[in-house]
């Protein structure tokens, strides 16, 4: 077991030094891309996650259980690996960092949205879907701080995905989720529950 967590986290340490220069050279389109292609090299290696250490809630529960795998000084590059159940979803949100999500296991649907207001008023927004990407082995995710997207897990298995951002999750206060009935309200403060910890 030690074995593998140890593993694990030298795997986890190369690609995120990947990552860093990768990141160094601009937050771009063209570089998340490059990010997304570095996680997808990590999320292959499915023996170093296995379900056995990162299970979804017990029971078919909703909800999801994130688990951290690497956060630098001052909550910058932040990996988690995030085990849900099939039937869950999320609000519209942003996160106001980048972020990359790549499978381990499992599908996950993301909608992405675009805002038809001009964001003048920080309670009311206009949002309306853009286009949708099947997040699964092979295919990821690549979302700019201002993009605003949703989940849903699909498929008849849990998902075990990779989520990265530029920036920790608890630390990204500024967050919004956007209603599809033009309300705004704070993500992480009525969304986002705390981390888990891996079993090994």
């Amino acid at each position: 077991m030690q074995d593998s967590k140890a593993a694990r986290a030298a795997h986890v340490a190369a690609a995120i030094d990947q990552i860093r220069g990768i990141e160094a050279e601009g937050v771009t389109p063209e570089n998340l891309i490059r990010i997304r292609d570095v996680l997808m090299g990590l999320a292959a290696q499915e023996h170093l996650f296995p379900s056995a250490d990162f299970p979804p809630p017990p029971n078919g529960e909703k909800g999801s259980n994130r688990y951290p795998l690497q956060e630098d000084d001052g909550g910058r590059f932040a990996l988690y690996l995030n085990a849900l159940n099939p039937g869950n979803e999320t609000k519209p949100h942003d996160h106001t960092t980048w972020a990359v999500v790549v499978a381990v296991d499992g599908q996950e649907l993301n909608r992405v949205y675009r805002r038809l207001d001009d964001g003048a008023d920080p309670e009311h927004c206009e949002v309306v879907e853009d286009h949708q990407v099947m997040v699964e082995p092979g295919r990821g995710i690549c979302l700019m701080p201002d993009a605003i997207h949703s989940i849903h897990t699909t498929g008849t298995v849990p998902t075990r995905h990779l989520h990265m951002y530029g920036l920790a999750l608890d630390r990204l206060d500024e967050r919004k989720a956007y209603g599809l009935d033009g309300v705004i309200v704070p993500y992480n403060k009525n969304f986002m529950k705390p981390s888990a910890a891996a079993k090994a």
